[in-house]
């Protein structure tokens, strides 16, 4: 009867420990979850930053194809249209950079949405190398950012370098006319 006694006991205090135990599984999944929409909700933010970014770089690449457009139409004009063809084709490549890092960046998004989905499954460990990486991309954002920005600036004042070589040139053509 002791026998049955000491056995229940045990029962009952592995039943308790058992309990313990599941509700600290529990709290553990409650906080994975929270995370886990926390990293989501990041990963839309920095998505919708991307793709602003993508907007703004096919808009880049638009102007760019304009500009080719342009200084096709002006080769007669000699050495102001070589200078113009060169600042066009650093803008060129300076998209081209941004382009490239873009897609960089793409990749490195996706990578990282399927390691969140790893992560999920995983320990906290990896939450912090997620952690780490999101902070690396935001970086990056904000790297691809400053060098959209300084490509806008590039593109404004070639712009209204463009359009003073143009008002030379047809100052240049009025002499030219009036001799």
């Amino acid at each position: 009867m002791d026998r049955i006694k000491d056995k229940m006991n045990n029962l009952r205090i592995e039943a308790d420990e058992a309990h313990a135990k599941v509700e600290e599984l529990k709290l553990k999944v409650k906080t994975l979850e929270e995370d886990n929409m926390t990293k989501t909700h990041e990963l839309k933010s920095l998505t919708h930053k991307n793709q602003v970014l993508e907007e703004q770089v096919d808009k880049l690449d638009k102007d760019v194809t304009e500009y080719k457009k342009t200084q096709h139409e002006s080769a007669q004009h000699g050495t102001h249209n070589e200078t113009l063809q060169r600042r066009l084709q650093l803008l060129e490549e300076e998209a081209e950079s941004a382009d490239k890092n873009l897609r960089e960046t793409n990749e490195k998004y996706v990578v990282t949405a399927d390691r969140l989905s790893e992560w999920m499954l995983t320990s906290k460990h990896r939450l912090r190398q997620t952690d780490v990486k999101a902070g690396h991309f935001e970086r990056k954002v904000q790297a691809l950012e400053n060098a959209r920005d300084q490509v806008e600036t590039r593109y404004e004042e070639m712009a209204k370098k463009y359009a003073d070589v143009q008002k030379e040139l047809e100052e240049f053509t009025k002499g030219l006319d009036q001799i």
